[in-house]
This record gives structure tokens, C-alpha cells and sequence, in this order.
């Protein structure tokens, strides 16, 4: 940390320094595609022709290579002058709208918005600007919203602070009552099966000044779903909801034989099923390849060999698992190669009956391994096998060496 605030520190002299030095080009830390903080042998940027070149490759490449309109978020520089000159070259990258928030890199929302500057960027350019930054001042009310747009002659307004606050300021018949909305949101986060830490992260940007209230304090300790409905007054809801979607979820497994719960054999010899892998339910220290290895391993065969494709219609994974001469496949598809490979293992894991680390199960070879550890003689013929994790540091680093796939790959 002291490092990075060393280069930061550097950076800012620089600037202060250079006669006609142009400053960073002040992209939204916290939007996606914003550039990382300089580093410390960066040039200062000299003139408003000179770098950074990258970022105007970075939008010529993506308007070049992607049939969807392309846009771009920035902040103001400390200067309207430099703003312009950056907003202009933005714009002849072939982008079809800027975004602009209306204060400088270091400002905060408790720093008033420049719709001057917002005004001046948009009355340059012949592209759509869009106006951000308003919440914290401008926007309490449906109607404030078309006051902030016509203040900074914008093309359209971009509300975050004040949507997250009361998600309702959009009706134009005006803002609902927060309990409400509250109300409203939660029900729709547990029919959707929103997970909980983003449910309760939205209902906190709420509730705001209200946190140390009692219900807040509620809010802020639950651990879950149902602690939040509970804290809500909505226990007997997402009690009748989980009914409902669990009886769904059944109805729909037992519509379809090859993704139902219990393993089947198709025609090819490959035993299915509809299984993915939730890292949350695993203890951090085991995966269900892992005790696969494992089980290999005490049972002397010969390692699991995965074999994974991706679907080129929507870049999803799905792997197969050969065991002893058997594969296994989970007929749900993952986002990436690992979770596909877990998901294998799992199958083959329940297919054989055998434990695949969730939490709270009981897993003999594991524990009984940490029993015998103190009394094992480190020359003794099975000391070999009952360090596992040292065997498999070791292969890690021969594999990484060899340039091979490691062992511990998706782990």
C-alpha cells in the first residue's frame, strides 16, 4: 500500500510540475474499461495530441470490431480545456455516446456536480452526451431528472446514487413510501433467488440514515434470505416461496429423466447428472476433485482424466470425468471449465457414494489421516502416501516445471 501511494504521490508532482503538462485522462475509476493508476515511469502527458494513446485504440478497436454501439465513461479533468480536447479525440474513435460525471477524479458525491462542464462537453460534441452525477444534489424526484438534463443539455441522464436510494424515483407519479419499495424488492429477491449478500447490500443503500434503527440493526446481522425476511416481517412468505420453487424445481426434474438427481446410464455408457458446483456448500480446503484424487489414489488407479468442450453458441463448459475406465458427465452446462470439472467429479463422486467435501460431511480417510500424522514413522514404507499434500506441493511444482497441466489445475 505504501508503494502505491509512493507512485501516486510521484505522479501528482509530475503534473504540478510540467509547464504544459495534460493531466491523467480522468476515466471513472470504478466504470468498467477504466485505465489502472499510472505507473511511475509513465511520461507526463505534454500536449493534447500525446498519449494516452492506448485509450483511444482501446474504443477504435472495439467500435471496429463489434457490430453493437460502443460508448465511454469519463470524468471532468481539472481543466474545461483539456476536457474538451479529450472529449473531441473521444469522439472521432467512432463511438456512438459519451458519458460524463460531472466532477474531477479525486471529487466524491459530497463535492457539487459541474453541469457547466457537463453543458460545455455536450454543446461541442454532435454525439449523444449522457449527464451522470446528480443524485447527491439535483435528484430527489422523478421531475428533477428532466431539470438536471435540460441544466447540462444532455441527451439523456444516467441516475445511480438516487435509484439505488429509492428504486421508485423513476414513477412519475412520484417516490413510493421506502417500506414499501423495501417490501417490494425483497419479494422479488426471493422469487428470483437473488443471493443474499447483494439483497442485503441493496436494502442497506435504502435504508441509509435508518441503519441504527432497530430494523436496520436486524439487517445488518442476517446471515441469509430468510433472516432478512424475517427482519422484515416476511418470514411466512419466504417460507410459502421456498415451497413453491422447491415443488417447481422437482416438477421440472421429473419431467426430464436425464437431469434428474439420481444418476442414469445413457445409451453411450456415460452416467449423468443434473449437479453443479456451489463453491459456498465446500469446505475451502476441499473440492470434489480433490477427493476424487484421492479416492483414486487409496484405491490405487489411475488419475481422473477430464475431457471439457465449450458450447460455441453461449461459451458454455461442460466436462466428462473417466474413472476406472467409466465416465461421468453432469448434464448442466458452466460458465467456466473449472466449475465444469467439479461438477464431472461430483457425479462420479455420488454415483459411487463416496464424500465430495460439503460441508458438514463426514469424510473418514480425511480425519483418519489426521490422526495417524503424529504417530507415523517419516521413514516408515506409508509415509509416502500419507502425505498427501506435500506429494502433491511436490507434483505441482514438477508439472510447473515440465510445463505440463498441473495436478492442483481447478482447484
Amino acid at each position: 500500500m505504501r508503494d502505491t501511494e509512493r507512485e501516486r504521490q510521484r505522479h501528482r508532482q509530475r503534473e504540478k510540475q510540467a509547464p504544459c503538462g495534460e493531466p491523467d485522462a480522468g476515466l471513472d475509476p470504478r466504470t468498467p474499461g477504466s485505465r489502472p493508476e499510472p505507473k511511475t515511469d509513465a511520461q507526463p502527458l505534454s500536449h493534447p495530441s500525446a498519449p494516452p494513446s492506448h485509450l483511444f485504440k482501446i474504443l477504435s478497436t472495439l467500435v471496429k470490431g463489434i457490430r453493437r454501439p460502443v460508448t465511454c465513461k469519463i470524468r471532468i479533468l481539472p481543466s474545461l480545456e483539456d476536457t474538451l480536447s479529450l472529449v473531441k479525440r473521444i469522439e472521432r474513435t467512432g463511438i456512438a455516446a459519451v458519458t460524463v460525471h460531472g466532477r474531477k477524479r479525486e471529487e466524491r458525491p459530497q463535492h457539487p456536480v459541474s453541469c457547466e462542464a457537463i453543458k460545455a462537453i455536450a454543446e461541442t460534441l454532435s454525439i449523444p452526451v449522457i449527464a451522470n452525477g446528480g443524485s447527491h444534489d439535483h435528484i430527489q424526484k422523478y421531475l428533477d431528472i428532466e431539470d438536471f438534463r435540460q441544466a447540462t443539455a444532455a441527451s439523456s441522464v444516467m441516475v445511480a446514487r438516487a435509484a439505488m436510494w429509492n428504486p421508485s424515483i423513476f414513477l412519475k407519479e412520484g417516490l413510493r413510501p421506502l417500506e414499501e419499495v423495501m417490501q417490494k424488492y425483497i419479494r422479488y429477491a426471493v422469487q428470483y433467488e437473488n443471493h443474499y449478500t447483494n439483497t442485503k447490500y441493496c436494502l442497506c443503500q435504502m435504508l441509509r440514515e435508518q441503519l441504527e434503527s432497530p430494523q436496520g440493526r436486524l439487517l445488518h446481522a442476517a446471515q441469509s434470505s430468510q433472516e432478512i425476511c424475517e427482519a422484515f416481517g416476511l418470514g411466512a412468505f419466504y417460507e410459502e416461496t421456498t415451497r413453491e420453487l422447491n415443488a417447481r424445481r422437482a416438477e421440472l426434474l421429473a419431467r426430464t429423466p436425464e437431469a434428474a438427481r439420481e444418476p442414469v446410464e445413457d445409451t453411450s455408457g456415460v452416467i449423468k447428472m443434473a449437479v453443479k458446483f456451489d463453491r459456498r456448500a465446500y469446505s475451502p480446503q476441499i473440492t470434489p476433485k480433490m477427493c476424487l484424487l484421492e479416492w483414486c489414489r487409496k484405491e490405487k488407479l489411475a488419475q481422473p482424466v477430464y475431457d471439457t468442450v465449450q458450447r460455441p453458441l453461449d461459451r458454455l463448459f461442460c466436462s466428462v470425468v473417466t474413472v476406472a475406465e467409466q465416465k461421468y458427465q453432469s448434464t448442466l452446462w458452466d460458465k467456466s471449465k473449472k466449475l465444469a470439472e467439479q461438477a464431472a467429479a461430483i457425479v462420479c463422486l455420488r454415483s459411487r457414494g463416496l464424500p465430495e467435501g460439503r460441508l458438514g460431511e463426514e469424510n473418514p480417510s480425511w480425519h483418519k489421516r489426521k490422526r495417524e500424522a503424529p504417530d507415523q514413522d517419516p521413514g516408515g514404507p506409508g509415509a509416502q502416501e500419507q502425505a498427501v499434500p506435500g506429494e502433491l506441493c511436490k507434483k505441482l511444482f514438477v508439472a510447473l516445471g515440465s510445463g505440463e497441466e498441473s495436478p492442483l489445475e481447478g482447484w
